[in-house]
Parts: C-alpha cells; structure tokens; sequence
C-alpha cells in the first residue's frame, strides 16, 4: 500500500536531521524509516513529486536520495508500479542432509511462520505429474502453491503435488503439509532435490518483494515411503539473498 510521509519527511524534521547535503538527510529519513518499521516490506512509496512537496525540495534531490537507496538494496523500483520498499532479511541456512518441512525449518529458528495460499485444491494431472508420481490419467493430484512467509518476510514460494491417494483433501493442510501426511500415515522419508540458479521473473519476483532478474535458487523435489512410493513432487522457488543450502560431505574410504 503507498503510505503518508508528510510527517517522516517534513522540511523541519530533515532540517534537524546530521549535517550534510539535502539528498542526503532525506536519504537518512527514508533509511531510519525502513530500520524503524516505519516503512515495512513490499510499502510503495508515493511518487517523487509527492516527495519533493513533502520535504520542500527539488525533484531532482528526491531522485538522488532514492537512488542511493535502490543501489543500497533497500528501495527497488518495478517499472509501470512504483518504488517499493525491500527491508534487509537475515540469512537462512538450511541443511540438505534432513527432510524436513519450510513449517518445522522456521520454527526451529523461532520464527513465526504464514502462507499466503495460491493454489489449493484437486486436478487432473500433468504429464509430468503423472510420470513422476506414478500416475494414471484418469487419478487425481492435491495441488499446494503458496507464498511462505517467515516474520512477515516472504521467503519462497512452494508449489507442492501429492496424489490424492494421499491427500484427498488438500483443504485439510492449514500450515505444515508434513504434518498432514505424517498423521495419514505417509509422510515421506527421503527425498532427491535438485537445486539450480534462478533468475526471478515476475510475478514471482514481485510476491518475493525482490527486482525481476535478481538471483534465486529453484529447486525441485521428489519425496518417498519407506516402500519406495512417490508421495510428493514440489518445485519451489526461494530468495537468493536469504537461503544458503548446507550439505556435510565425507571422504570415503580408500
């Protein structure tokens, strides 16, 4: 949503501000705005124009002070909607060695966790689906896609499939798809990811709060029973700048 700064960016509150040039006071207003929580992820800012009133200066100067903080990372501009606010996220490392749910991963760090559901309900399956879950076309698939969110920070978006024969109603998982299938009877217990570089394109990139074209990691799932079964099949896309993927490796024996 775009948001009132009149108060943030008032002539007296930049004038009261460090010593230093305009472009750089109303630089530091916007900065301590965003750091404060002030000004959240994903907030537009109004236009420059809007801004240049605001604080009683040049257009030209607003436009200096944002692009510092576009370069800084800290404001990104989408052409055709605007200047949007990107508050800085702590790393994530996640360990490639555990199969475990994005739910149970956030919890472990003590973050508070929601979804933002895109799709959520039952299909007919793709050819793909069909080929790696085992399917015939005449079955029928629970499709999962949803944002996950971790301190209101969007984090990855998730587009899980499970057959219906595990899952034949979807509406049933409300967080943790682990730990519906788990109280089924047949959460997976091994899994084979595939991780490669992504470069974002809308609207993926827009739901993450990142530019078009910034680095992201698309990785692709296949989870199995202790029978060996497929029971899920998940592609999934996460934010470059807030996941690391860990694996231990070991030296085999001569």
């Amino acid at each position: 949503m775009t948001i009132p700064l009149a108060d943030i960016l008032s002539p007296q509150r930049l004038q009261a501000g460090a010593a230093g040039p305009l472009y750089l006071k109303l630089r530091q207003a916007l900065e301590e705005a965003i750091n404060s929580g002030r000004l959240n992820h994903g907030d537009a800012l109004p236009p420059e124009r809007d801004l240049a009133d605001y604080a009683n200066i040049s257009r030209v100067t607003v436009r200096k002070a944002v692009d510092d903080l576009v370069r800084d990372g800290l404001l990104v501009r989408r052409h055709g909607s605007g200047t949007f606010v990107v508050k800085p996220v702590a790393r994530v490392q996640q360990s490639l060695s555990r199969l475990t749910s994005f739910t149970e991963d956030m919890a472990r760090r003590g973050l508070k966790t929601h979804a933002r559901w895109l799709d959520r309900g039952l299909f007919h399956p793709s050819p793909d689906e069909m080929m790696i879950l085992g399917l015939p076309a005449d079955a029928l698939v629970a499709r999962l896609g949803r944002l996950r969110v971790a301190d209101d920070m969007p984090l990855a978006i998730e587009r899980a499939c499970v057959s219906a024969d595990f899952l034949p109603d979807p509406q049933q998982v409300e967080s943790s798809l682990y730990a519906v299938l788990e109280e089924r009877g047949c959460r997976p217990v091994r899994a084979v990811q595939r991780i490669s570089a992504y470069n974002m394109k809308d609207p993926d990139a827009a739901m993450l709060g990142v530019p078009a074209g910034s680095a992201g990691l698309s990785i692709e799932r296949v989870s199995y029973l202790p029978s060996g079964r497929v029971v899920e099949f998940t592609r999934s896309i996460y934010r470059g700048d807030a996941y690391d993927f860990v694996a231990e490796l070991t030296l085999s024996e001569p």
